[in-house]
C-alpha cells in the first residue's frame, strides 16, 4: 500500500491546481488531507474522480482546520475526533479502521506565534491524542500520520537556533513528539534517510521553497510491530500548490 499524507492549505485552493492529476499520478492507495478549511457542501460541484470513498471531518469554525480522508479500500469503519468534545469541535482527526490496522489522519494544533495555544497543546491535546493512540493500539497496530506541527530534531530545520522559542520548535513541544513516539511507535522517514535537508513546510516569504529554508512538521508514524511491513518513506518535494508538500510510506500490511 502506499500511504500519502498532505496538509492542502485550504481543499478549495489545491482542486485548482492539479489535484486530481496528482491522485491520478500518485497511485497513492489511501491519502489523508490536513486543513481542508471547507465543508463538504462547499465543494458539493466537484466532479471527483472515480474509485475514491470520501470522508470528512470539517471544523466547526468556518474556514478553518479540518480532515479529509480519501481511501480507494474501503475501511471497515471510519470516525471522527477523539471522542472528547473540547477537542472535537476543530475537526483535527478522522481515523480509519483496516484489517490489519488502524489510520489515524491527525492535525496537531500550532501553537501560535506568541504560544497563545502551547499550554493547551502540551497540557491537554497531547496526553488526549496519546491516550486515543494507546487505546486503539490494544487492539490492532497503528499508523498516524499528519501535519504534527513539530520540528522533531535540530535536524528537521533549517535554521534551529533561529527558533529555539517559536512554535514548532519549543523545547515542549519537541518532548510531547518524543513521548509519543517513546509509545512504541517509529518516525518512518528517520528509518529509511538520516541526512538533513528533507523539509514538508516552507514559508511562503523570501522565496523559503527555493532556497530550501524549512521544517519537516509532517510525519508518518507506525507501530514498532510494523517496522518489518515497511518499504520506503518518501517526502515530495517537488509537489506543488501548498505550503508543505506531502509525503508518504509504503507499507506491506
Amino acid at each position: 500500500m502506499r500511504l500519502i499524507s498532505w496538509n492542502v492549505n485550504g481543499i478549495r485552493s489545491i482542486l485548482s491546481k492539479g489535484f486530481f492529476s496528482f491522485l491520478r499520478e500518485s497511485q497513492a492507495t489511501v491519502i489523508c488531507l490536513q486543513e481542508i478549511r471547507a465543508y463538504p457542501s462547499q465543494v458539493a460541484d466537484v466532479c471527483w474522480p472515480a474509485g475514491w470513498h470520501l470522508f470528512w471531518n470539517p471544523a466547526s469554525r468556518y474556514g478553518y482546520a479540518g480532515t479529509l480522508l480519501m481511501t480507494r479500500q474501503l475501511p471497515l469503519l471510519v470516525t471522527t475526533g477523539l471522542g472528547i468534545a473540547q477537542h472535537d469541535n476543530e475537526g483535527r482527526v478522522i481515523s480509519a479502521e483496516f484489517p490489519g490496522f488502524y489510520l489515524v489522519n491527525v492535525y496537531t494544533p500550532n501553537s501560535g506565534r506568541k504560544l497563545t495555544r502551547l499550554d493547551y497543546r502540551i497540557q491537554e491535546w497531547t496526553p488526549a491524542f496519546l491516550g486515543y493512540l494507546l487505546r486503539l493500539m490494544k487492539k490492532k497496530p497503528i499508523i498516524f500520520c499528519g501535519d504534527m506541527n513539530v520540528a522533531h530534531q535540530k535536524i528537521d530545520l533549517a535554521r534551529p537556533h533561529e527558533h529555539a522559542r517559536h512554535a514548532g520548535f519549543t523545547t515542549e513541544e519537541r518532548m510531547a513528539f518524543s513521548k509519543i513516539l517513546a509509545a512504541g511507535f517509529l518516525d518512518t522517514f528517520r528509518i529509511f534517510h538520516t541526512e538533513g535537508g528533507n523539509y514538508t513546510w516552507w514559508s511562503y516569504q523570501k522565496s523559503s521553497r527555493a532556497r530550501n529554508v524549512g521544517w519537516r512538521i509532517d510525519y508518518f508514524c507506525v507501530s514498532a510491530h510494523l517496522r518489518g511491513s515497511l518499504c520506503d518513506a518518501f517526502i515530495w518535494p517537488f509537489i506543488p500548490g501548498s505550503d508543505h508538500c506531502p509525503v508518504g510510506v509504503e507499507i506491506f500490511v
